[in-house]
C-alpha cells in the first residue's frame, strides 16, 4: 500500500512538472487611422457614416476597435 501511494505521488509530481503554464495573451485591438485631405465639415459626415456602419457590424469604439 505504501509503495502504491509513493508511485502515485511520484507520478503526480512528474505530471504537474511536465505541463508548462501558459499565460493568456491579451487580445490585440485593431486600429483604424483616418487621414483627412479636405475640410473637416465635408469629411465629418463621411466619418460619421463609417462609424455608424461599424456599429451596425458589432464594433464598439474603444472596446474592440480604435479609430484615430
Amino acid at each position: 500500500m505504501r509503495r502504491r501511494n509513493f508511485v502515485f505521488a511520484l507520478g503526480a509530481i512528474f505530471l504537474t512538472r511536465s505541463i508548462p503554464a501558459q499565460a493568456q495573451q491579451p487580445a490585440r485591438i485593431p486600429r483604424i487611422g483616418i487621414l483627412n485631405p479636405t475640410s473637416s465639415s465635408f469629411f465629418l459626415t463621411r466619418v460619421e457614416a463609417f462609424r455608424q456602419r461599424l456599429r451596425e457590424l458589432g464594433y464598439v469604439e474603444g472596446k474592440n476597435i480604435f479609430i484615430e
